[in-house]
C-alpha cells in the first residue's frame, strides 16, 4: 500500500473516530502518533520543535485573554443588565426583545468570541423572558442560537485568532476583513425579525407599556450608562487599538481583560469568588483549545509525511478546478463537518490541508471568509421570504 493510500485511510479513520464521540484532541494526537510511528517515524522527530514553536506563538496568547474578558462580562451580570436595558429601549417595537437579543449577542460575540459561552449565557438570560412574553419558541431559540454564532465572525474573535495563526495571516487584517460581513449578518437577522413580527405580531409582541414605564421611572440614564455605555466603550477600545495599530491583538486582549475586571468592579460585582470562577473556566476552555492544537499539529506533520498534502494539490490541479470551484467544494466539506465537530477543530484539521491549495490557486486568504457570510445571507433571505420553510 502506497503512502498516499495510507494518507487517505488515515483521514477517513480520523473522521470516523471523531464521529464516534471520542475527545477530539486525543483522537487527533493518538491516531497521528500511531500512524506516524509505523509509516513516517522520521517525521515525528520534528514534532517537539513544532510543538514548541506553537507554544511560543505570541499571537495565541490572545486566546485565554479574550476568553477571560468575555467570561468576566458574563459572570458579573453585565450581559444580563445589557439585555434588560436594550429590551426596554426597543420595547415598543414588535419583536423588540428579539432584536435586543441579536444586538446583545453581537456585543457578547465581540467580547467573548466563544460560541458555546455566548449561546449558553444568552439562553439562560433571555429565553425565560421571551417565553414569558409569549414569544414563539422556535423564534426565540433560533435567535439565541444564531446570535451565538456571531462570535465566530465578529472581532475580536478567538476563532479568527486561531484562523490567522493557521493561515499565517495577520490577525489584525483578519479582524478588519470580518467587520463588514459580520455587521451585514447582524442586519440580516434584524431584517428577518422585523418581517417575522410584521407577519405574526402575536408571536413577537412588543413589551407591555407598564413594564417600560416602570423601568424608566427611576435612574434610567444611569442604568443605560452602566449597562450599555461601559461595555461599548470597552469593546470599541479593544478594537480601536488593534485597527489603529497602537497595539497588537494580544496586547489589546490584555487591555480587554483588565477592562472587564474594572467594569465588574464598577458594578460592585468583583469578588474573589467571581475571579476564581472566571479563571477556572478560562483555564478549562483554553486548555481544550491548545490540546486540540497540539493534536492537530501532530496530524499535520504525519499527513504531510505521508504525502497527503501533495496528493491533494495534484488532484485539484489535475481536475482543472478553478479557485471558486475548489472554494465551493471546501465550503460543502466544512458545512458537513460542522454537524459533528466545532469550528475550532475544523480550523486545525481541514484548514491546514486546504490552505496550500488555496495558495497554489493564488487565492487571497482574507477573501475566503466572505462567501460563507454571503451563503448565510441568502439562506436568511429565503427564510424571510418563505416563512413556511420554518414549519417543514
Amino acid at each position: 500500500m502506497s503512502s498516499e493510500q495510507v494518507a487517505i485511510l488515515f483521514f477517513v479513520a480520523l473522521i470516523v473516530l471523531l464521529m464516534s464521540g471520542f475527545p477530539v484532541a486525543f483522537v487527533l494526537g493518538g491516531l497521528s502518533v500511531i500512524i506516524g510511528m509505523i509509516m513516517v517515524p522520521d517525521f515525528l522527530d520534528f514534532l517537539p520543535l513544532r510543538i514548541m514553536g506553537t507554544l511560543q506563538n505570541y499571537v495565541l496568547l490572545a486566546v485565554p485573554l479574550f476568553v477571560f474578558m468575555g467570561l468576566t462580562l458574563e459572570k458579573s451580570g453585565i450581559a444580563e443588565k445589557l439585555l434588560t436595558s436594550m429590551g426596554i429601549m426597543l420595547g415598543r417595537v414588535r419583536g423588540g426583545l428579539a432584536l435586543s437579543v441579536v444586538l446583545v449577542g453581537t456585543l457578547l460575540a465581540a467580547s467573548t468570541g466563544i460560541v458555546g459561552a455566548t449561546v449558553i449565557s444568552m439562553g439562560l438570560i433571555s429565553l425565560p423572558i421571551m417565553i414569558r412574553k409569549n414569544y414563539s419558541i422556535p423564534l426565540a431559540t433560533g435567535i439565541i442560537a444564531s446570535s451565538g454564532t456571531l462570535g465566530q465572525i465578529i472581532p475580536p474573535s478567538v476563532v479568527l485568532v486561531l484562523l490567522g495563526s493557521v493561515l499565517n495571516v495577520p490577525v489584525g487584517d483578519l479582524f478588519q476583513a470580518a467587520v463588514l460581513p459580520g455587521l451585514l449578518l447582524v442586519l440580516a437577522y434584524v431584517g428577518y425579525i422585523l418581517v417575522y413580527a410584521w407577519i405574526w405580531p402575536d408571536k413577537a409582541p412588543a413589551m407591555p407599556e407598564e413594564e417600560i414605564r416602570q423601568y424608566r421611572g427611576e435612574n434610567y440614564i444611569q442604568k443605560l450608562i452602566t449597562s450599555f455605555l461601559y461595555p461599548m466603550v470597552l469593546i470599541v477600545a479593544v478594537l480601536g487599538v488593534i485597527f489603529t495599530g497602537i497595539a497588537s491583538p494580544t496586547e489589546a486582549a490584555a487591555v480587554g481583560a483588565i477592562g472587564a475586571i474594572v467594569l465588574a468592579a464598577l458594578q460592585k460585582k468583583l469578588s474573589m469568588k467571581l475571579l476564581a470562577e472566571v479563571v477556572k473556566e478560562t483555564t478549562h476552555l483554553s486548555s481544550m483549545v491548545f490540546m486540540i492544537l497540539l493534536g492537530a499539529t501532530t496530524f499535520s506533520i504525519v499527513f504531510r509525511g505521508l504525502g497527503g498534502d501533495k496528493m491533494l494539490v495534484d488532484l485539484i490541479q489535475g481536475g482543472n478546478l478553478e479557485g471558486t470551484q475548489f472554494l465551493l467544494l471546501v465550503m460543502i466539506v466544512v458545512f458537513i463537518a460542522g454537524f459533528f465537530i466545532d469550528f475550532i477543530e475544523i480550523i486545525f484539521i481541514i484548514v491546514p490541508i486546504v490552505a496550500p491549495i488555496f495558495n497554489a490557486l493564488h487565492m487571497d486568504p482574507l477573501w475566503i471568509i466572505v462567501p460563507f457570510i454571503l451563503i448565510q445571507l441568502v439562506v436568511l433571505l429565503l427564510v424571510a421570504l418563505f416563512p413556511s420553510l420554518l414549519n417543514v
